[in-house]
């Protein structure tokens, strides 16, 4: 079927931290303007639940391969594959003078107020509270040290409510909700500029873990599978790059 020939435009579930990227992809994909409904962006662990629960949905972008994957295993999806990598990273306010080096035992300090995203809900959680796993690792107890302290910020209904304009990470900091967050990478020049007086800090090696977005086909829709295409081909990957997620083969 060529583009067009669907009755429908797709309609696309995404996770919420390729709000930007996304829509560039689709600008770029040469599907007409409207062969694409607007997506739906939120947290990828509560998209996958609505769509478990039978909402339609053509095209399923999640931050993570563990929810594409359960709805391929519950014959709601098919065709999973990753199209992008990201990571971990540690924006504060700069005068905590948070370094690579000190991270951990900053973060542990009872008085530090630590918000991650919620796990289950948003991948990013699971991420973080992954990382907490490698810090017991590193030193011991502080697993649950970091689990009680951790102020689940984002990737809920029920968490902080954005700033107007302003992103879910620079609200953390512009409402003075916390004094660290352990969140993706991507992003980053935005939040900087949305939150002045932050400090960015990559995750020593010991403590990183891999974030690997996978997506699934949910329907036949023959532009669906034309975009999820597109997003692994050269210049869709290019598009993902300049947005700070990570091309899923290479470095």
């Amino acid at each position: 079927m060529t583009s067009g020939a669907w009755a429908e435009p797709v309609r696309v579930y995404a996770a919420g931290s390729l709000v930007a990227a996304l829509k560039d992809v689709i600008a770029a994909s040469g599907l007409p303007a409207e062969a694409v409904a607007a997506p739906t962006f939120g947290p990828a662990g509560l998209l996958r639940q609505r769509i478990e629960a039978g909402e339609k949905v053509d095209l399923y972008l999640s931050a993570d391969f563990a929810g594409p994957r359960r709805l391929a295993a519950a014959g709601k999806a098919q065709n999973v594959v990753p199209f992008a990598r990201n990571r971990l990273c540690v924006y504060a306010r700069a005068d905590l003078g948070l370094t690579s080096d000190n991270l951990l035992d900053r973060l542990l300090n009872p008085d530090l107020r630590l918000a991650t995203s919620t796990p289950g809900a948003d991948p990013g959680g699971d991420y973080a509270f992954a990382v907490f796993d490698r810090a017991d690792a590193e030193h011991p107890g502080a697993k649950a040290v970091l689990e009680k302290k951790a102020l689940k910020l984002l990737g809920s209904p029920n968490t902080m409510v954005p700033v107007a304009g302003r992103s879910p990470a620079a609200t953390v900091f512009l409402g003075n909700n916390a004094d660290a967050l352990l969140y993706y990478c991507s992003g980053q020049s935005g939040t900087m500029k949305e939150a002045p007086g932050l400090s960015l800090v990559q995750l020593p090696p010991s403590l990183s873990v891999p974030a690997t977005y996978a997506m699934a086909l949910i329907s036949d829709n023959p532009d669906a599978a034309r975009l999820a295409l597109f997003l692994v081909s050269e210049k869709g990957q290019a598009i993902l790059a300049r947005h700070e997620l990570r091309p899923i083969s290479g470095p």
